[in-house]
């Protein structure tokens, strides 16, 4: 089952859309009053803001603040990467990390026996270096993402041959253990947005594994990256605790191409970003039953009510700032709301709040304004097939086999 049932939230059909397929959406497994907490979800993979990143100031794994003087750091890390606990820098390395941002050997001594390790030395010296440059000089956090998302997998498959590996490694508890239909495979009807791929993107990333690890190159192409980087854009969220921080760099990009997480608080105010595939099913709504908490000041995500919520009720989370701030008119705030929206999830937001404050006329006309004049985003092909009730293998496809619409 999936989500686990101790989440007490389901995946259901929603409202059909103009191609007649049903949207996934969250729904409520019982009732819940306002503040509680309805479940908790651990990030598949996450990363800090890459300002922060190498700073010294926050644990690269779980995103906790670190006091002066208490950060773990590796001996050697591309990324400059520190932990707050060896239980974090031990998960780091097992699930990502050493694969692709450390010297150390990726497989244990008696696997290894030193043969890739003295061949690759400098080989693998140079190609981490050239995506960590990579990563660092866009200032973006989808490519670490992505490329965490990707290595997670390798590692995955790999850590079978290692013993007393598989717990660090182990994905979090989201299914019922002994479900066949994986994680992999929900993430799979999951909805993504085109993605911006640098040439030498895929390049780099399969350079990486090569030099770990002859033949790992294999686990990457570039058409199941920009799937994999579309749908880390499209889902994931902001991690902000504590009122958020103030000292964000603006960016420097155009409005457009700016890098949007979903948070209520505002993507300036997150330390980081993260990958939840439950929460990834959670709809947009300007006035949300539900918002995202990280109250433990990690990454872990508390998804607490912030209405009364029934038993079969959706949940909705706001994916932006809703609120009018004090230099901004209630007119300014909507547009801003919504111009947010439409750039960073390609879509006109006709939630109950947006319709009663603008005629239907004027709902249309402000979003061509944005440039967004129906849903952008996609589902991949077998995702659409499983839901026209047509049964097919879920092999991996790509952006170039996808469909337009919501899941």
């Amino acid at each position: 089952m999936f989500p686990a049932k101790n989440m007490k939230v389901s995946v259901q059909d929603g409202p059909v859309d103009a191609k007649g397929l049903k949207r996934k959406v969250l729904v409520a497994e019982q009732d819940f009053a306002v503040g509680d907490v309805i479940y908790k979800e651990e990030p598949v993979v996450a990363t800090l803001d890459l300002d922060l990143e190498g700073k010294g100031t926050h644990c690269s794994y779980c995103l906790r603040h670190i006091q002066k003087g208490m950060a773990i750091k590796p001996e050697v890390d591309r990324l400059g990467s520190v932990y707050c606990s060896k239980d974090c820098q031990v998960k780091a390395n097992v699930q990502s990390q050493k694969l692709l941002f450390s010297t150390e050997p990726y497989l244990p001594p008696e696997l290894d026996a030193g043969i890739v390790g003295e061949q690759n030395a400098e080989a693998r010296e140079k190609a981490q270096s050239e995506l960590a440059n990579f990563v660092t000089s866009r200032g973006k956090s989808t490519p670490l993402l992505a490329a965490r998302f990707v290595a997670r997998q390798v590692a995955l498959e790999t850590v079978k041959m290692i013993p007393g590996q598989s717990d660090h490694a182990a994905l979090p508890k989201v299914c019922e253990e002994g479900n066949d239909y994986g994680l992999y495979d929900h993430i799979e009807r999951l909805r993504f947005v085109e993605a911006t791929v640098d040439e030498n993107e895929v390049n780099m990333l399969r350079e990486v594994f090569k030099t770990a690890l002859p033949g790992l190159e294999t686990a990457v192409n570039e058409e199941q990256y920009n799937l994999w980087k579309g749908k880390m854009l499209y889902n994931v969220f902001g991690v902000c605790y504590n009122g958020g921080r103030d000292d964000k760099p603006p960016s420097t990009e155009r409005p457009e191409d700016q890098e949007r997480t979903r948070t209520p608080y505002g993507t300036s105010k997150q330390v980081g970003s993260g990958f939840y595939p439950v929460s990834a099913y959670l709809r947009h709504s300007c006035s949300p039953t539900a918002r995202p908490s990280f109250s433990t000041g990690t990454s872990e995500l508390h998804l607490v009510a912030s209405t009364p919520i029934k038993k079969g009720d959706e949940l909705t989370v706001s994916y932006v700032d809703t609120a009018q701030h004090p230099d901004e008119s209630a007119d300014d705030a909507r547009r801003r709301r919504r111009q947010e929206l439409a750039r960073g999830w390609r879509f006109k937001c006709e939630c109950a709040r947006c319709l009663e404050e603008l005629q239907t006329a004027d709902v249309a006309a402000e979003l061509a304004e944005f440039g967004v004049e129906r849903d952008e985003s996609k589902v991949e092909r077998t995702a659409e097939r499983l839901a026209q009730g047509a049964a097919f293998p879920a092999a991996p496809t790509g952006a170039a086999d996808a469909s337009m619409g919501p899941d």
